[in-house]
């Protein structure tokens, strides 16, 4: 799950131990699912053009930031952040590339402007009507918003899949919902694909891999916790991979 960025089950309520969440969360490639080929087939739906701008809103640790820099090789990409660490550890990843920038800020408060917002996973902590609102003066001409959303596949989920989200901030709805609000605020989808079970893996698996580590090493009850419900948040995910996930939407104003 992401903590800025969107997230798959992460508990956002003030009875959170941060420290203990951010101990299993450290030094993790990414804080949410995704692939390389997300990035490259929006870019491409998008006509980024190489020497373009682009923005990462909620870039987390920076795990698609690469993917990002292929679609601009002689442009510039821009991670967006508000948490500290995060913002640390992606500007460590990318100290030797003069094309990426990180910037500590909101990510309601883009400048541009950009060929490309992308955004995984985040939008919901803004409502997808009031992002797409706050960044349309952030885009070129041409620019584009590309974002992935929590969304339920049925019109009758289980008990298990609405509890999968429960604890994030707004409603869960269908594809349907989304695009509604899409719509309302006077954008077109020029496409949308369901994230895979592979853009889950190469998030939970590094993280159970730091469970493992950190449960060696010797936890603290508070570290512990947060190490049973990231274990339980991914056991989850696998019994409800049928109903829910994530959409990925790429969209431009009308």
């Amino acid at each position: 799950m992401k903590v800025d960025q969107g997230g798959a089950g992460c508990d956002t309520s003030p009875r959170m131990d941060w420290d203990a969440f951010f101990t299993v969360h450290r030094d993790l490639p990414r804080e949410g699912p995704g692939l390389a080929d997300d990035v490259a087939w929006a870019g491409r739906l998008s006509a980024v053009p190489r020497h373009g701008k682009v923005c990462d809103a909620g870039c987390g640790p920076g795990g698609d930031l690469a993917a990002l820099r292929q679609l601009v090789p002689e442009g510039q990409v821009d991670g967006v952040e508000t948490v500290a660490h995060f913002v640390e550890a992606a500007t460590k990843r990318f100290a030797g590339d003069p094309s990426v920038r990180i910037i500590e800020a909101d990510m309601k408060n883009l400048i541009g402007p950009y060929d490309l917002i992308w955004s995984a996973g985040a939008v919901y902590f803004l409502g997808v009507t009031r992002a797409l609102n706050a960044w349309r003066g952030a885009l070129t001409g041409t620019g584009a918003v590309a974002f992935s959303h929590p969304c339920l596949f049925t019109d009758s989920p289980s008990e298990a899949a609405l509890a999968f989200w429960e604890a994030e901030p707004g409603s869960i709805g269908t594809e349907s919902t989304t695009r509604a609000e899409i719509a309302s605020a006077g954008w077109q989808v020029l496409a949308a694909r369901q994230l895979t079970d592979d853009a889950w893996s190469v998030y939970y698996d590094p993280m159970l891999a730091r469970c493992d580590k950190l449960e060696a090493a010797g936890a603290s009850d508070a570290v512990a916790s947060a190490i049973a419900a990231a274990r339980m948040e991914a056991a989850s995910w696998r019994i409800v991979a049928g109903e829910t996930g994530y959409m990925l939407y790429v969209v431009r104003p009308c």
